[in-house]
């Protein structure tokens, strides 16, 4: 999973994804991980797809905190809005 970080989105946005996540070649190839951790971020979003609980997913990676993965979800929650969507579905042909 590649995070294109879009000029339009408020800097805000910009800031808190780079203390959240870490993307750093020297972990995981530079996949990018929960800031702190070598913890995927796609595993949570894999583990919340297959249904699996926000707290069991904590379980399986303490390294994570759940303040880190509530942040994540808000984040990502912030590239989905109706204008950012809107805008992305008009740019595809």
């Amino acid at each position: 999973m590649q995070i294109l970080l879009d000029e339009s989105l408020p800097r805000k946005l910009w800031t808190d994804i780079k203390t959240l996540i870490t993307i750093a070649p020297d972990i995981l190839g530079g996949t990018p991980v929960f800031a702190g951790t070598r913890v995927p971020i796609q595993s949570l979003f894999d583990h919340l797809e297959t249904s699996v609980p926000l707290d069991e997913f904590l379980e399986d990676f303490p390294s994570v905190t759940k303040g880190q993965a509530v942040a994540l979800l808000k984040e990502a929650s912030q590239l989905l809005t109706a204008k950012n969507v809107a805008q992305r579905y008009a740019a595809v042909g």
